[in-house]
């Protein structure tokens, strides 16, 4: 049979029958374009995109990311992220920056499963929302801190109120005044009632060496509000109140001193509540409470396995003014440091060499913007503080993301993006590296980030890379500012590439976390506004998201650590494991588990262990000895072939090193 042929006027070429069908209908095409050209193109064009990023070798240069099926009862506005040594990842909302929820006390903890996929609500006893958490040496997570109050911004405040200092004289007695104890100012009548319970302690008695006795009056802190609304209730004066219901001499040794009771905007305030987590048992157990009321605190697991706390606003929603304090696991209880040292909220304290603290200037939130920001070394043995200078843009820190850039040996530190103060509109893309095995440390900068980005989330991944993802050019994702980008940065090469974009954005209360299996999660995000114009209250972004990185997309079986019995492992002590690998066995890692919130999670650490080959299938690993490098608790093995490939992760529990002999003497003298 012939085949009729059509020829193009234009050109003189020769159309077959299949090629005029497919001029036809691209002509179709086009005029329905015409009446619909939008809609078509971007349906056109988001099938193509979906088909890219599905293919092969683009999943191996760029990873992948899918969503997490997470069923309607478990979707929770997830603030506080962790994963235990159980695997399961502990997702924190409390009240989830809710007012409503918080008023009704709705909080909400669930803990996930990403191996099954399963999910469990967890009674939650407290508002958790803005707490601090760290890793504790027996598995456990410890939770203190968090919301009394939620903020009310000025023209929302409808009673006076504001900071009431109790002050009591008798060094005999202390005692404490329940919530809704009333104050009456001597000179302007007016009443004001406390919102909390406070206990004021014994006042301070001394002799001093002429042999008379000193008394010094002691004080508390509590929050007080007007008993009635109306601007005819303020003051604009320092007052002496007198305590309702006190008579005889305690009337005249407890008094109340306040200065303005205003208007103003009242500051979100924080509780002294202390839980420890057990990913057994998989609940909260209460433990004794901070000394401080705290709201956005830091938590850092300290060299010995106790940690330390940091920062945060107090039960009147000041910033906790350089008290600082540490945790005993053993003893479950809070020992103030002897010096006090001020910090912002949410500051990120590494431990380092020697039990020193490295604060990277990174920030979440509160302080003033002239004090506590600069970076530096803390011993806090004698509360000196070395400080480390270089770091460009010094005045966008806050939101910042700080990293120990794998290995942890290196000691080198990463500052990722930031902005300014507060809601500042200022942003960078920024990055700067120091090493603080110089002689004399000093930050420099890395690569740019891909874009201007507050809140970018960063996470250490076994191959000794550094995946960051997401962030927002502006406070908040304001004007539609939310950055839909990630890259992998080698700290070996300094240099980072661009990597598959995520699929929602992300910025404030927002996170990531390392899986065993080498996949990373990512939660949350609470932006101002959803749209452009910022006209739109933003929706708080409950979707999970799993980020496959391309190293598990090379050719071939990953590397299996066959070994998965759960093992306790000395500092400077060797285990031996059998691993099958198609492409040999390059390195091993032991990787704390992360815990991530407000762009902060300095738990995060990855440590080069020496390996030996012992056999065919038979490797031995040496953990470092320093206590400073490898904190007491359980760990992640990884190991990692000569491809890239890591394998999935098996459990050890590093015990806290033995005390010397001096050591424990110093101790008991302290007892």
């Amino acid at each position: 049979m012939r085949l009729r042929h059509l020829t193009d006027r234009r050109s003189g070429t020769v159309i077959g029958r299949r090629t005029r069908r497919t001029a036809v209908g691209a002509a179709v095409v086009l005029v329905l374009a015409g009446m619909n050209g939008p809609a078509i193109w971007g349906y056109a064009s988001d099938q193509y995109h979906e088909y890219k990023i599905n293919k092969p070798e683009y999943k191996a240069k760029n990873g992948h990311w899918d969503v997490v099926d997470v069923p309607d009862e478990y979707r929770i506005n997830t603030i506080h992220a962790a994963l235990l040594q159980t695997g399961k990842v502990l997702l924190v909302a409390g009240s989830g920056n809710n007012a409503a929820n918080f008023a009704a006390k709705t909080f909400r903890t669930v803990l996930w499963d990403p191996e099954r996929n399963t999910f469990k609500n967890v009674p939650t006893p407290k508002d958790l929302f803005c707490a601090g958490h760290t890793q504790l040496p027996d598995g456990k997570l410890l939770v203190a801190g968090g919301t009394q109050r939620y903020e009310k911004l000025e023209g929302d405040v409808t009673r006076a109120g504001g900071l009431m200092i109790v002050h009591n004289e008798n060094p005999d007695k202390p005692m404490t005044f329940p919530a809704g104890t009333r104050f009456t100012g001597k000179q302007s009548g007016k009443t004001f009632e406390s919102k909390d319970a406070v206990l004021v302690p014994r006042a301070k008695k001394e002799q001093g060496k002429d042999g008379k006795v000193k008394v010094t009056v002691s004080t508390a802190r509590v929050y007080v509000e007007a008993l009635e609304k109306g601007q005819e209730h303020a003051t604009g004066l320092t007052d002496n109140y007198r305590i309702e219901g006190l008579t005889g001499d305690d009337a005249r040794n407890f008094y109340g001193i306040a200065n303005k009771l205003s208007f103003d905007k009242k500051d979100f305030q924080g509780i002294k509540d202390a839980f420890e987590f057990d990913p057994v048992a998989e609940r909260y157990v209460t433990v004794d409470p901070m000394n401080e009321a705290r709201w956005y605190p830091t938590l850092t697991t300290l060299q010995d396995g106790k940690v330390l706390s940091v920062s945060g606003l107090d039960e009147i929603g000041q910033v906790v003014p350089g008290k600082n304090e540490v945790y005993d696991p053993k003893t479950k209880k809070w020992t103030y440091l002897p010096q006090e040292r001020f910090f912002p909220t949410y500051p990120a304290l590494f431990l380092t060499d020697k039990g020193k603290i490295f604060y990277t200037g990174s920030n979440a939130g509160y302080g003033p913007a002239d004090k506590g920001r600069d970076p530096g070394v803390w011993d806090l043995g004698n509360n000196s503080f070395i400080p480390v200078p270089g770091i460009s843009d010094p005045d966008a820190l806050e939101t910042s993301m700080s990293v120990l850039l794998p290995p942890a040996q290196d000691q080198r530190y990463m500052v990722l993006g930031g902005g300014g103060v507060g809601e500042d509109k200022k942003s960078t893309a920024r990055t700067r590296i120091v090493d603080l095995h110089t002689e004399r440390p000093r930050f420099h900068d890395g690569p740019d980030l891909y874009a201007k980005a507050r809140y970018p989330s960063s996470v250490i991944l076994p191959d000794d890379t550094v995946l960051t993802t997401n962030g927002s050019g502006d406070y908040r994702g304001r004007s539609a500012s939310n950055v839909l980008k990630a890259e992998i940065y080698d700290p070996k090469a300094n240099a980072s590439h661009r990597v598959a974009d995520p699929l929602v954005g992300r910025n404030y209360h927002s996170g990531a976390l390392l899986l065993p299996d080498g996949r990373v999660m990512t939660f949350g995000s609470d932006s101002l506004f959803r749209d452009k114009d910022n006209t739109q209250p933003g929706v708080f972004q409950q979707q999970i998201d799993l980020y496959t990185p391309p190293y598990l997309f090379h050719k071939g079986d990953r590397p299996e650590i066959r070994d998965t019995d759960r093992r306790i492992v000395k500092l400077g002590d060797k285990t031996t494991y059998r691993i099958t690998s198609a492409h040999g066995v390059a390195k091993a890692r032991l990787i704390r588990p992360g815990s991530f919130t407000h762009v902060t999670n300095i738990e995060q650490r990855s440590i080069a262990l020496d390996l030996k080959k012992e056999g065919p299938d038979r490797f031995t690993v040496t953990l470092p000895k320093d206590p400073s490098l490898v904190p007491p608790g359980w760990y992640m093995v990884m190991v990692v072939d000569e491809e890239g490939t890591p394998s999935k992760a098996v459990w050890v529990k590093v015990p806290a090193a033995e005390k010397k002999d001096d050591e424990k003497k110093e101790e008991e003298k302290k007892d």
